[in-house]
């Protein structure tokens, strides 16, 4: 027998479970029938590649004993573990991210159901009812079983066991937080709740006493009943299935506490004939930004499951949808390789998204309020489509939402052009990191007086997608932020005497600060500030050249930026009036480096720019 250790944070995450999820403790019998189900259909898959047979009906099987040592058994007969799989799987807990988890796991979230499916501790749910768990496994293919042992304290063993056949058996010795679940009706119950649309049949065995005319028992009949549907839920036709089906289907299969927003489902026919149900849950899933993250859309073919593992199934703009692909004209031993280049696939592909996008924009007009909320959840993915869906990006730009300095919430490039003003000849937009920040920009200023409406772009992605689709509906797309933008206000005769007007300060200040700017322009547009910094309209803004640096671009040093100054600036005029080329190197310099903390950027050389303004102070 092998003893081992919890690693540390499971061992804290295991106590964390058992003692702070008890308000939601009957999931446990949900996530362990879900954990069978996912070794039938795996074993299913793998006989029909190795051109076998499941030995028997692929099934579940419940039982109890009642007493003062109540226990609850989940048996199944599918794929099983090995004695390394049962070490990998059972003395690891969310293995991705556990300590990351625990780090960011509030007082709220700590009676949140839906943590256990969402950070793969669905097994050890069983900890909530039980003070001690025993799983004997044997893997498809191997002779040997293993039986792994815990009290889900800080340690665990394993040893060989016997097992006739492939498969796992979970023993649950129950406490007294789960000695209502060693009854017949409870297990039904919650059977009919929570997995009553699992593809494969559950059995419950239980004793039911026999009695005489007066009520008296005379015997005990041994009895094993079918206590679910096993019919998937996907088949059937959308007339006979009423919401809370659904939504105990996804609850069930995806888990998660929570309804979805919304689902949707299809059943296709003719040339290509499939059936999707796909889900949109109601908060983000927690690896959405992980480059690593779970894909949720599983593939069957003839309703035999094929993966669950496919990050092909949707683009990855959609990875949070959820759900299921069910294909009648795919070779039921298709391979991932075969997947990327199938052309039913394909097809199944494309049109899934057009449904899933077409969806979403009747939403966006039937059901605002709906879609605020999906919105709040899954803008920034979507804009993620405006760059890697180039055949889709016009129905994307109809769906992608923005913050305005002109309404509150978020607004569509619809409502902004419906609202533009006479003779305005672009969509104006402006980058950065903060909504606050930006609706405080002095750049925005001279559009503010002339009652023009700027989109503020929050997202770290805004400024890499927006420039690449550069149009809506033929409308430029501008970036205040980027020079020449006033040039659309300006007539050629006011852009010329702008220049001559400040020729002496642009060469003035040009001088002093050589190659740290790329050019110095006067502005038509700054009032209240001396200076701000812009890009030059082919070069990244000074945020996604920011971005660029953080991501480690090695020897990335971005382009230097535009110096925007206002002529008739006190300080800016002082600056060129002076003699003293000390003065001028001086005070440019700190021009420069407070137009860039503006927008975010510290000095190269913060002791070096608290040296040089303290000199200009005293």
């Amino acid at each position: 027998m092998e003893r081992k250790q919890f690693k540390t944070e499971v061992s804290e995450l295991l106590q964390l479970i058992i003692h702070s999820l008890y308000s939601h403790k009957e999931i446990f019998l949900r996530e362990l029938v879900s954990n069978a189900s996912d070794a039938l259909d795996k074993l299913k898959y793998k006989t029909l590649v190795d051109g076998k047979t499941p030995d028997g009906e692929l099934r579940i099987d419940l039982s109890f004993t009642e007493g003062e040592k109540r226990t609850l058994t989940i048996e199944d007969n599918g794929i099983g573990m090995s004695h390394d799989e049962l070490s990998e799987n059972l003395g690891t807990i969310a293995r991705s991210g556990t300590k990351h988890f625990l780090q960011n796991l509030t007082e709220d979230q700590k009676k949140d159901s839906n943590l256990i499916g969402q950070f793969g501790v669905g097994f050890y749910s069983a900890f909530m009812v039980a003070d001690k768990v025993e799983v004997t496994s044997r893997a498809y293919g191997s002779d040997q079983a293993y039986k792994w042992v815990s009290d889900g304290k800080d340690k665990y063993t394993i040893e060989e066991a016997d097992r006739p056949v492939c498969g796992t058996t979970i023993v649950l010795h129950l406490n007294d937080e789960g000695k209502e679940y060693a009854n017949r009706w409870q297990i039904e119950n919650l059977i009919k709740q929570y997995s009553d649309h699992i593809a494969y049949p559950i059995y419950l065995a239980y004793d039911q006493n026999t009695y005489d005319d007066k009520y008296n028992v005379t015997g005990s009949e041994h009895k094993v009943e079918k206590i679910n549907s096993a019919a998937a839920l996907w088949t059937r036709s959308k007339s006979e299935l009423k919401e809370e089906d659904y939504n105990e289907f996804y609850k069930n299969t995806c888990y998660d506490s929570e309804n979805p927003l919304f689902y949707v489902h299809t059943k296709a026919e003719g040339a290509t004939e499939y059936t999707t149900l796909f889900f949109v849950p109601a908060k983000a899933p927690f690896d959405m930004y992980h480059a690593d993250y779970k894909p949720g859309v599983k593939l069957y073919v003839k309703r035999v499951y094929i993966t669950d593992d496919e990050k092909e199934l949707l683009p990855t703009y959609l990875r949070f949808v959820r759900g299921i692909i069910d294909s009648e004209d795919l070779p039921l031993n298709v391979s991932r390789e075969i997947l990327q280049q199938n052309r039913v696939m394909a097809n199944i592909r494309n049109a899934s998204v057009k449904k899933l996008l077409g969806e979403f924009k009747k939403i966006s007009e039937q059901n605002k309020e709906l879609y605020e909320k999906f919105i709040e959840q899954y803008n920034r993915p979507m804009k993620e489509g405006l760059y890697q869906d180039y055949a889709n990006r016009d129905d994307l730009l109809e769906l992608v939402r923005y913050k305005s300095t002109a309404v509150d919430g978020y607004t569509s490039l619809k409502d902004y052009k419906e609202r533009m003003v006479a003779d305005q000849k672009s969509i104006y937009y402006i980058t950065g990191s903060d909504e606050q920040a930006l609706k405080s920009s002095p750049l925005l200023s001279s559009f503010k007086e002339k009652g023009i409406e700027v989109l503020l772009m929050t997202d770290d992605i805004d400024d890499l997608v927006i420039s690449s689709v550069g149009k809506y509906k033929d409308i430029p797309l501008k970036a205040v932020n980027k020079s020449g933008t006033m040039d659309d206000f300006l007539t050629d005769d006011e852009k010329k005497k702008a220049k001559e007007k400040g020729s002496e300060v642009t060469k003035k200040l040009k001088k002093a600060l050589g190659d740290r700017v790329k050019e110095v322009v006067v502005s038509s547009r700054l009032t209240d500030v001396s200076a701000v910094v812009v890009t030059d309209e082919n070069d990244p803004s000074v945020q996604m050249q920011q971005l660029l640096k953080a991501m480690g671009q090695q020897g990335y040093e971005g382009s230097a930026p535009i110096l925007e100054v206002n002529a008739e600036d006190p300080f800016v005029k002082k600056i060129v009036e002076s003699k003293d080329d000390k003065f001028v190197e001086d005070a440019a310099s700190v021009l420069l480096d407070q137009a860039l903390l503006s927008e975010g950027v510290m000095p190269k050389n913060p002791a070096e720019f608290a040296r040089k303004l303290h000199s200009l102070l005293v």
